[in-house]
């Protein structure tokens, strides 16, 4: 759901429809040049929309509303945790965090309290967790299987508890009275034990032993009661058995409503737990779910929403199936999820909004959302995402209401759909105000600035949005923003320093996109093709140009105006950029590789690599299962399925199928992951010496010099880590030699080690000097440093990547260690406002400890603990503080 909330003018259309710009119609070299009579074409090419206003629960201070959750969790009843996690999930969306919300949904699913919570959360991990069937049947080969999150058997688990018996009736003196009751039912009679029916429900009793005159007749009519003779006939074997078995479907549905009717609780639930044994297929629950609301039987209502969760999303193309889902009633919906109503249709809307966020479907289903929340943070995430759906579809008078709403109950980003429809409406200032007062009366952030820039113009917009940057440096608009405006005002160089600016810690397809349009601007053609390469790399089906145009499409027409390289020359270009660090442009390269007939499963694996360094997680998975597909032979397949399985954290699996390659053929490859995955999966010392003599039998297998490299350096670390500081600076040596660039790192720590703090210093100026993305040297460089060498190198770090959190960390150490406390604590607040880092967390609990803000420790512990529960160091100091709370 990141990127499906864009501007109103980002609408789809057809490709045929669009006539694509002059550029993409002439010959190659035939463009004039960029130059002041070109503003118009520029205009046309470089547009910036509006920042998406998010559908997300994003509370103004995150770090007590996770404080919150983790302190009700220590002491709320068990039927309440499964809630707070699922708040506690919103919270790390809204954050972007895609593993720590996982996490909550595993933790809402293991924490249920019901049936039906299961049900649903179970559904909503296999519907997150699509795309992975590689991995479960790499582990089903194991006989290991992923948690399970398959169908549940509903009627075994879901309880019925029975009322009380019947009271007493006053029985009639009727000695004369046989003990069997004669049932007539059109033109047959059956016979049935009179006692054992009247054991069936309170009206049975009343109507057999009461005062009723049928207690006094042998023969009672019950034509008009919906039974047929063969039902009663099951009903009266069932009064005497207990038992339903053998009776037909059609047959079980005419006993269940007759059981209704009359009240039979143990007849009724034994033929809800048969029927909804019988569900198999959408079909079956389709036909059954409207049964079940109306006969009000839980079970089978359950096994029947069971099977269309169990489909998301193919189901919600299934009309009968919305229409049941999204016209459930109160009632209905209780029968159907039990007190997991607001829990089923948070997951049907996420399914929807992925699908088409402006359906009537996601509606329907925000409006049950709406009338499931229960408590003030359920309605700000209700009204919310409702409002924000409204505002897409133009319907702004009921977006307007739900946005007030969500304000109203405390969401206060949901001023930004307020912001916006007031400049709908024409009212600008009053837009510009509104924000204003949000930034006085609340701790500032990031959002707040970059929304209010968007109704002032000039210097004011400008400074709001470098202030965004300050406070929020993740948000893409300001960057954006700032770079188009350059590149109109022809700052040719100053536009794509800003746009680089956030390329090189956040791989934005929106801003890649932009850079893209800067290059075709300047007709650097070449430079275009490796920003719409990566692009296809990072999501195949984007489309560009306000989603008028399949990035595919731009590809194959920017092509034409590039000159064709041969394999060698790819290789030649892809060992230039990987040695000077230039992950974007080796991806570029990499895709050029993959469009000719070279091996690819070697090529899709090293693509794998770059997208893991740039932080590209699910790219990266998706580009190691085509290197799985495409492998040349078993041997190699092998290697690429250990990689998936180590990623996936299944590391002894993983070092298994290095090991079955292995047998087949000592490669490079398998060697080098059996060691990769031995160094990080077993903590006994003993096992360098494995590791090492594995690394060195992949350095005599045959392999290309860009992997050889990095076996070089890993060789190298090992030495270092046990003193054999010769060994591991020839490695390091070795390694450069061959131009594997970040060697320099690793010897530059043996100079460290050596006490030559000057030559470790050299070293990694080298990297600086050599690599494009190099935040991470001088993060590196600044352990070789004085003071304020190193105060300068951190300073640097933060400008080029200010999601590494190193330097925030050791400022505020420093600034302590000055007495500087609350300066400290701002330090590491400023990151935290936008990273939600385990350690900048720990280190701020402690220094609220310290100066003796327990609050404030207590509050950032939680919030800690809320991001890893099992951190030992941050539960020692939970305890701690806690203990010393009053």
């Amino acid at each position: 759901m990141r990127n499906i909330f864009l501007s109103e003018s980002c609408k789809e259309t057809q490709l045929h429809t669009l006539n694509p710009p002059s550029w993409l119609q002439v010959e190659r070299g035939k463009l004039s040049k960029f130059s002041s009579n070109s503003s118009s074409s520029i205009e046309s090419l470089i547009k910036v929309p509006e920042p998406p206003i998010l559908p997300f629960f994003k509370p103004v201070d995150y770090v007590e509303v996770l404080a919150q959750i983790h302190e009700e969790l220590e002491s709320c009843p068990p039927h309440e945790r499964s809630n707070l996690y699922l708040l506690q999930f919103q919270v790390f969306r809204g954050l972007g965090e895609v593993k720590l919300l996982r996490r909550s949904l595993c933790s809402a699913w293991q924490k249920a309290s019901t049936i039906h919570e299961k049900l649903v959360f179970g559904a909503w991990l296999k519907y997150e967790k699509q795309g992975e069937e590689l991995i479960t049947n790499l582990l089903a080969s194991y006989g290991k299987c992923l948690q399970e999150f398959g169908p549940l058997d509903i009627s075994s688990l879901l309880q019925t508890d029975f009322k009380s018996s019947f009271p007493e009736t006053v029985m009639m003196a009727r000695n004369h009275v046989s003990n069997t009751v004669f049932f007539r039912i059109g033109d047959e009679t059956i016979a049935c034990d009179r006692q054992n029916i009247a054991g069936l429900s309170a009206p049975f009793h009343a109507m057999l032993n009461g005062y009723f005159t049928e207690s006094l007749r042998e023969e009672i009519d019950l034509s008009e009661n919906g039974i047929s003779p063969s039902g009663m006939r099951a009903i009266n074997e069932f009064s005497l058995t207990g038992s339903l078995n053998g009776i037909p479907p059609n047959m079980l549905l005419e006993i269940l409503m007759f059981a209704n009717k009359f009240c039979c609780e143990r007849l009724k639930d034994a033929c809800d737990r048969k029927i909804a044994s019988l569900v198999s297929s959408r079909q079956d629950a389709v036909d059954l779910m409207e049964y079940a609301l109306e006969e009000n039987s839980p079970i089978l209502a359950a096994s029947c929403l069971q099977v269309f969760l169990h489909e998301l999303p193919e189901c919600l193309n299934d009309d009968r199936v919305v229409q049941i889902l999204s016209n459930a009633n109160r009632q209905q919906r209780s029968i159907m999820v039990g007190p997991a109503s607001f829990s089923l249709y948070c997951l049907l809307n996420e399914v929807a909004m992925n699908l088409d966020p402006c359906s009537n479907i996601t509606v329907c289903f925000l409006e049950r959302l709406v009338d499931s929340a229960t408590n003030s943070r359920q309605r700000q995430l209700a009204f919310h995402q409702l409002g924000c759906v409204r505002l897409l579809r133009k319907e702004y008078d009921e977006a307007e209401r739900l946005f007030g709403a969500a304000f109203s109950d405390g969401h206060v980003y949901s001023v930004t759909g307020l912001a916006r429809l007031g400049f709908i409406k024409g009212r600008k200032l009053w837009s510009y105000e509104k924000l204003s007062s949000v930034i006085s009366s609340y701790i500032p952030l990031g959002w707040m600035y970059q929304e209010r820039s968007l109704y002032c113009e000039g210097n004011k917009r400008w400074e709001d949005l470098e202030k965004a940057t300050e406070l929020d440096p993740m948000l893409n608009y300001p960057y954006m923003y700032r770079a188009a405006s350059l590149m109109r005002k022809q700052n040719v160089q100053d536009a794509l320093a800003e746009i680089n600016r956030i390329l090189r810690f956040k791989l934005a397809l929106e801003c890649l996109e932009l850079r893209f349009c800067f290059y075709l601007a300047l007709e650097d053609y070449r430079a275009a093709l490796c920003d719409v390469q990566a692009i296809l790399t990072l999501s195949p089906e984007y489309r560009m140009f306000e989603r008028r145009v399949a990035a595919s499409q731009l590809h194959i027409l920017v092509s034409e105006h590039v000159e064709n390289w041969t394999t060698a020359d790819c290789w030649l270009q892809l060992y230039d950029r990987w040695s000077s660090v230039d992950d974007i442009g080796s991806l570029s390269v990499i895709y050029r590789m993959l469009e000719s007939d070279e091996a690819k499963g070697v090529l899709y694996f090293r693509q794998s690599l770059l997208l893991l360094r740039l932080n590209c997680p699910e790219a990266a998975m998706r580009s190691l299962q085509l290197a799985c597909q495409h492998a040349s032979s078993d041997h190699e397949r092998l290697v690429y399925e250990g990689w998936v399985l180590y990623d996936t954290g299944h590391r002894e699996e993983g070092l298994r199928k290095a090991e079955e390659s292995i047998s087949l053929n000592r490669s490079f490859e398998a060697f080098f992951l059996k060691a990769y995955a031995l160094a990080d999966s077993s903590p006994d010392p003993s096992c360098s010496s494995t590791v090492v003599s594995l690394l060195e039998d992949a350095l005599k297998c045959p392999s290309d010099r860009l992997r050889k490299g990095q076996a070089l350096n890993n060789l190298g670390s090992v030495y270092v880590d046990h003193g054999k500081l010769d060994l591991a600076a020839d490695c390091y040596i070795g390694a450069l030699k061959i131009r594997h660039t970040r060697a320099h790192q690793g010897l530059a720590r043996v100079h460290f080690l050596r006490n030559d703090r000057n030559a470790a210093f050299e070293e990694m100026t080298k990297l600086i000097e050599k690599a494009r993305n190099n935040a991470s040297a001088y993060e590196k460089r600044s352990e070789y440093c004085d003071r304020e060498l190193t105060k300068t190198d951190l300073e640097m770090v933060t400008q080029l990547d200010p999601l590494r959190v190193y330097p925030y960390r050791y400022r505020a150490a420093v600034l302590m260690d000055s007495h500087k406390q609350r300066e400290a604590i701002a330090e590491l607040s400023r990151a935290i406002a936008f990273k939600a880092d385990l350690h900048l967390l720990h280190l701020r609990a402690a220094f609220h400890e310290h100066i003796g803000d327990g609050m404030g420790a207590l509050r950032d512990c939680r919030a800690a603990l809320s991001v890893d529960p099992n951190h030992q160091e941050m539960l020692e100091l939970h305890s701690r503080v806690n203990s010393q709370e009053p």
